[in-house]
Protein backbone atom coordinates (compact mmCIF):
# COMPACT_ATOMS: atom_id res chain seq x y z
CA UNK A 1 0.00 0.00 0.00
CA UNK A 2 1.29 3.44 -0.96
CA UNK A 3 -0.22 6.93 -1.18
CA UNK A 4 2.17 7.90 -3.98
CA UNK A 5 -0.55 7.65 -6.69
CA UNK A 6 -2.66 10.17 -4.75
CA UNK A 7 0.27 12.53 -4.24
CA UNK A 8 1.06 12.34 -7.97
CA UNK A 9 -2.55 13.09 -8.95
CA UNK A 10 -4.06 16.46 -9.79
CA UNK A 11 -5.13 18.80 -6.95
CA UNK A 12 -8.79 18.08 -7.74
CA UNK A 13 -8.25 14.35 -7.27
CA UNK A 14 -6.27 14.91 -4.08
CA UNK A 15 -9.02 17.08 -2.59
CA UNK A 16 -11.62 14.56 -3.74
CA UNK A 17 -9.82 11.59 -2.19
CA UNK A 18 -8.96 13.19 1.15
CA UNK A 19 -12.44 14.71 1.56
CA UNK A 20 -14.09 11.38 0.65
CA UNK A 21 -11.91 9.42 3.08
CA UNK A 22 -12.61 11.96 5.81
CA UNK A 23 -16.34 11.82 5.12
CA UNK A 24 -16.27 8.03 5.09
CA UNK A 25 -14.64 7.87 8.52
CA UNK A 26 -16.59 10.75 10.05
CA UNK A 27 -19.85 9.38 8.67
CA UNK A 28 -19.23 6.04 10.32
CA UNK A 29 -18.58 7.82 13.61
CA UNK A 30 -21.64 10.01 13.10
CA UNK A 31 -23.91 6.95 13.05
CA UNK A 32 -22.84 6.30 16.66
CA UNK A 33 -23.53 9.78 18.08
CA UNK A 34 -26.77 10.65 19.83
CA UNK A 35 -29.10 12.27 17.32
CA UNK A 36 -29.75 15.92 18.04
CA UNK A 37 -26.78 16.30 20.40
CA UNK A 38 -24.33 19.16 20.00
CA UNK A 39 -21.69 16.64 18.96
CA UNK A 40 -23.98 15.16 16.29
CA UNK A 41 -24.80 18.59 14.88
CA UNK A 42 -21.18 19.78 14.96
CA UNK A 43 -19.80 16.65 13.32
CA UNK A 44 -22.70 16.78 10.88
CA UNK A 45 -21.70 20.22 9.63
CA UNK A 46 -18.10 19.06 9.16
CA UNK A 47 -19.41 16.02 7.27
CA UNK A 48 -21.57 18.25 5.05
CA UNK A 49 -18.55 20.41 4.20
CA UNK A 50 -16.53 17.29 3.35
CA UNK A 51 -19.30 15.90 1.12
CA UNK A 52 -19.67 19.28 -0.58
CA UNK A 53 -15.91 19.25 -1.24
CA UNK A 54 -16.19 15.73 -2.69
CA UNK A 55 -19.02 16.81 -4.99
CA UNK A 56 -17.40 20.08 -6.05
CA UNK A 57 -14.00 18.52 -6.70
CA UNK A 58 -15.62 15.79 -8.81
CA UNK A 59 -16.60 18.45 -11.34
CA UNK A 60 -12.89 18.88 -12.12
CA UNK A 61 -12.11 15.19 -12.56
CA UNK A 62 -12.46 14.05 -16.17
CA UNK A 63 -10.52 10.82 -16.56
CA UNK A 64 -13.51 8.89 -17.85
CA UNK A 65 -15.13 10.90 -20.65
CA UNK A 66 -18.31 9.66 -22.26
CA UNK A 67 -20.24 12.84 -23.08
CA UNK A 68 -17.76 15.65 -23.61
CA UNK A 69 -15.92 16.04 -20.30
CA UNK A 70 -18.54 14.09 -18.37
CA UNK A 71 -19.24 10.50 -17.45
CA UNK A 72 -22.28 8.88 -15.83
CA UNK A 73 -20.59 9.17 -12.42
CA UNK A 74 -21.05 12.94 -12.67
CA UNK A 75 -24.78 12.35 -12.34
CA UNK A 76 -23.95 11.30 -8.79
CA UNK A 77 -22.52 14.78 -8.23
CA UNK A 78 -25.86 16.34 -9.10
CA UNK A 79 -27.81 13.79 -7.06
CA UNK A 80 -25.52 14.22 -4.06
CA UNK A 81 -25.78 18.00 -4.16
CA UNK A 82 -29.58 17.98 -4.39
CA UNK A 83 -29.83 15.35 -1.63
CA UNK A 84 -27.45 17.31 0.59
CA UNK A 85 -29.55 20.48 0.23
CA UNK A 86 -32.70 18.47 0.97
CA UNK A 87 -31.08 16.90 4.06
CA UNK A 88 -30.25 20.33 5.48
CA UNK A 89 -33.78 21.53 4.73
CA UNK A 90 -35.26 18.42 6.35
CA UNK A 91 -33.19 18.89 9.50
CA UNK A 92 -34.24 22.51 9.80
CA UNK A 93 -37.89 21.50 9.26
CA UNK A 94 -37.46 18.86 12.00
CA UNK A 95 -38.12 16.11 9.49
CA UNK A 96 -35.66 13.79 11.20
CA UNK A 97 -36.66 10.75 9.18
CA UNK A 98 -36.15 12.52 5.83
CA UNK A 99 -32.89 14.02 7.07
CA UNK A 100 -31.55 10.62 8.14
CA UNK A 101 -32.63 8.83 4.98
CA UNK A 102 -31.09 11.52 2.76
CA UNK A 103 -27.73 11.51 4.52
CA UNK A 104 -27.60 7.74 4.86
CA UNK A 105 -28.28 7.46 1.12
CA UNK A 106 -25.38 9.79 0.35
CA UNK A 107 -23.16 7.75 2.64
CA UNK A 108 -24.14 4.40 1.14
CA UNK A 109 -24.41 5.31 -2.54
CA UNK A 110 -21.97 8.19 -2.78
CA UNK A 111 -19.20 7.04 -0.50
CA UNK A 112 -19.45 3.27 -0.28
CA UNK A 113 -21.05 2.53 -3.66
CA UNK A 114 -19.08 4.95 -5.80
CA UNK A 115 -16.02 4.33 -3.66
CA UNK A 116 -16.14 0.66 -4.55
CA UNK A 117 -15.70 1.57 -8.23
CA UNK A 118 -12.42 3.32 -7.38
CA UNK A 119 -11.00 -0.09 -6.51
CA UNK A 120 -11.23 -1.31 -10.11
CA UNK A 121 -7.92 -2.01 -11.87
CA UNK A 122 -6.46 1.07 -13.49
CA UNK A 123 -7.99 3.47 -10.95
CA UNK A 124 -5.90 5.43 -8.46
CA UNK A 125 -7.32 3.81 -5.32
CA UNK A 126 -6.62 0.38 -6.80
CA UNK A 127 -2.99 1.44 -7.22
CA UNK A 128 -2.94 2.78 -3.66
CA UNK A 129 -4.24 -0.42 -2.11
CA UNK A 130 -2.94 -3.10 -4.46
CA UNK A 131 0.04 -1.53 -6.20
CA UNK A 132 0.90 -0.70 -9.81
Amino acid sequence: MTIEPILAASPAIQIHVWAALGALMLGAAQFTTRRGSTLHRSLGWVWIVLIAAVALSSLFIHQIRMVGLWSPIHLLTVTTTVTLVYAIYAARARNHRGHGIALASIYVTGLIGAGAFTLMPGRIMHQVLFGG
